[in-house]
């Protein structure tokens, strides 16, 4: 097996369980502990909302740490919060310790998730990095669909505290040490030699092309956050069945997928700033179908590509626009709005559908969607602009 293969193998596991006991965990497990505990839906989906936030602040720290040291202490880390935060959820007979192992969760999932394995990636590969990127995004895309199931499991054979302890195991015993063997150890970085002056080297927060994109991802991420929690309440009222409503939101998920493996067969032929326009077009295709009335099956799809493809691009247009050298801490700084929005947006949009019901959420979403395709035109054009120079 070689190097390469080996780590995407391990980074992939790694994702598989990490989305599935943070990000995807509530899914299954929110109505189990209502059940029990008879906090509310809100208190209990709160808890996510704590752990993306806390998640965006400490992205940077992270980007930083591995950037010095590697990804393979800083993820097996994360792996260790996550069973802590775990544990203490299972454990929880109160609402703010519930709360509270959320800001463990937030920690372990900025360390665990996409943006902590794109940086330790760019780590290891440096400019090679972008094909195990848009790989371990393959690996990533089937959390749901292993971890769903599992816990659905688990919650009927051990209930839902056995279910995050069983995660909790899974972290400490699995996942971890696969961080830790599985990773290589990073090589340091090269120091300057005593009396050299050092090169000023420019932050890339002086850059237009930092900002565009974060722009456009920390849009994207709000967007899908919130159609991620929103999307049966949203389809159901507009008529759909709750068969008919679970049948289209199951399209996302194989649509994200084949989108990546598409991507992946294309071996890196072209710039990542043609994804990042596919997957903006995309986006906007799909929310434009849904508000002329189009097939809903084929608006879906195309929503779900796009996704697919903002999770590569989002790991590989960075490394290619500002390089290999403080991709890491590049990608921790893009993070930040990202999570920030992604816990933000659903919050705002339970409230927006309380107030004013879901008739805003299509033509809404369809007009933020428009903002990634601006950037993506600006993007496409300096680019275009910057090869025909060359």
């Amino acid at each position: 097996m070689s190097e390469r293969t080996r780590v995407v193998t391990a980074l992939g596991l790694v994702q598989i369980f990490a989305w599935g006991s943070s990000f995807y965990l509530l899914a299954v497990i929110s109505d189990p502990i209502r059940s029990e505990t008879g906090w509310s839906t809100g208190l209990i989906t709160g808890g996510i909302s704590i752990g993306l936030l806390v998640s965006g602040l400490s992205a940077v720290v992270v980007g930083r740490l591995i950037e010095a040291f590697g990804g393979r202490k800083v993820m097996a880390g994360g792996m260790a919060l996550l069973a802590t935060g775990l544990t203490v959820i299972a454990l929880a007979q109160h609402p703010g310790v519930y709360l509270a192992a959320w800001l463990l969760m937030g920690m372990g999932m900025a360390a665990g998730l996409y943006d902590a394995g794109f940086a330790t990636l760019g780590r290891i590969f440096g400019a090679e990095a972008r094909g195990p990127i848009t790989a371990l995004t393959l690996w990533g895309g089937f959390a749901s669909t292993i971890c769903w199931p599992l816990s659905a499991g688990l919650v009927e054979w051990i209930g839902w505290r056995g279910t995050c302890l069983s995660y909790a195991a899974i972290h400490l015993c699995v996942t971890a040490p696969i961080c830790l063997f599985g990773l290589p150890r990073a090589t340091p970085r090269p120091k300057a030699a005593p009396g050299t002056a050092k090169a000023r080297d420019p932050s890339v927060l002086r850059d237009t092309r930092f900002w565009l994109i974060a722009l456009a991802m920390t849009i994207t991420g709000g967007v899908a956050a919130f159609w991620s929690v929103h999307l049966i309440t949203i389809l159901t009222s507009e008529g759909a069945t709750l068969a008919a409503a679970v049948a289209l939101g199951a399209v996302i998920g194989p649509s994200q997928v084949g989108a990546r493996v598409v991507e992946m067969l294309g071996k890196g032929r072209h710039h990542p700033v043609w994804t990042f326009v596919a997957y903006a077009v995309c986006g906007v295709a799909g929310f434009g179908m849904l508000w002329a009335g189009l097939p809903a099956t084929l608006a879906f799809v195309a929503y779900g590509a796009g996704n697919g493809l903002w999770s590569i691009a989002r790991g590989a247009l960075p490394l290619s626009v500002f390089g290999a050298e403080k991709y890491a801490r590049t990608v921790g700084m893009l993070a930040l709005p990202v999570f920030a929005a992604s816990a933000v947006f659903p919050l705002a949009g339970a409230a927006a559908i309380d107030r004013f019901g879901t008739g805003w959420a299509v033509p809404g979403s369809f007009l933020l969607a428009l903002i990634p395709l601006g950037v993506a035109a600006v993007l496409l054009r300096g680019h275009l602009r910057a090869t025909a120079v060359r």
